[in-house]
């Protein structure tokens, strides 16, 4: 699969990397991904990785690129996996959020209904001046900030931190992304927790409109009450709850074909979702066409 990032990775040499070519997950990545963390950020990058043929000119795509690539791109790139590992189409169920309804409702929808945002402005660092509310009484406060937008090893680091602690994970993260306020460079923590909360928010909100973005939220309606209302969609752990719900067929499918073809796990595993599937159709159908003939 080829396709481009709705952002892109920046090289040390200052080139904008956005062209990717994407191959299927063997029974490998499935297996690393059933035994992480739902959610990890590291094993996405790790399975990214492997299955990252090529990232522009970069060819093969090491971990660190991965984790240099930005939070919407290695959401987008999972997305793309999950077509490729189980088609196109979303299925399931909820319940009505409206209390005097509160039915069960079916989803199904495509992916390519998923709104992609592509990056408003793309650079390696972006720059913003802080308004005068921003900087209040304060005469030694910077008016200049630049900043990048944040990556794989912002969601590494931080995935844990932000679980227990949101505010301190955010002030963390704006401290690994702003990288320079007025002369300062870099700034240290020191200065970006002195940035006013009026500060903070701007360059939060800077940073929400440069960066691309993958839609974490998908409308429908309630067929019985027809109210309309929003369903989170968080494509890591979507992405990892379809892989564990198959956990037990990856082995029964490994089971199977080294039963009747005698391969090892490890060429099995090698294999790719369809790949298994078509030589498991081939051996079903001959099965079936011997207990057929024997009747």
């Amino acid at each position: 699969m080829h396709g481009l990032l709705p952002g892109g990775y920046w090289d040390g040499d200052g080139q904008l990397h956005r062209q990717f070519e994407l191959t299927a997950m063997t029974g490998r990545e499935e297996e690393l991904l059933v035994g992480g963390e739902i959610g990890s950020a590291s094993v996405v990058t790790e399975v990214l990785s492997r299955c990252l043929r090529a990232l522009g000119t970069i060819s093969p795509v090491p971990p660190e690129v991965v984790r240099g690539l930005l939070v919407a791109d290695r959401q987008f790139l999972l997305l793309q996996l999950r077509k490729v590992a189980f088609g196109d189409r979303i299925r399931g169920s909820l319940f009505c959020p409206w209390p005097d309804c509160a039915r069960r409702v079916s989803l199904d929808f495509s992916l390519t209904e998923v709104p992609v945002e592509e990056a408003s402005h793309r650079a390696p660092v972006h720059s913003m001046t802080l308004s005068a509310d921003a900087l209040g009484d304060d005469e030694a406060a910077c008016a200049e900030v630049h900043f990048r937008l944040p990556n794989g090893f912002d969601q590494e680091e931080l995935s844990g931190l932000l679980a227990e602690n949101e505010a301190r994970a955010l002030t963390l993260l704006l401290s690994r992304c702003i990288v320079r306020i007025g002369p300062h460079t870099p700034p240290g923590d020191r200065r970006v927790a002195a940035l006013s909360p009026r500060a903070r928010a701007e360059v939060e909100e800077q940073m929400e409109r440069l960066a691309p973005k993958v839609e974490q939220t998908m409308e429908t309606e309630c067929a019985e009450c027809t109210r309309a209302f929003l369903v989170p969609f968080d494509v890591q752990r979507f992405f990892f709850g379809d892989l564990r719900a198959g956990a037990a067929l990856l082995y029964r499918e490994v089971h199977h074909l080294a039963l009747h073809y005698h391969w090892s796990e490890r060429e099995i595993m090698d294999l790719t979702r369809d790949k298994r599937r078509t030589y498991i159709d081939v051996l079903d159908n001959m099965l079936l066409g011997g207990q057929n003939c024997g009747a």
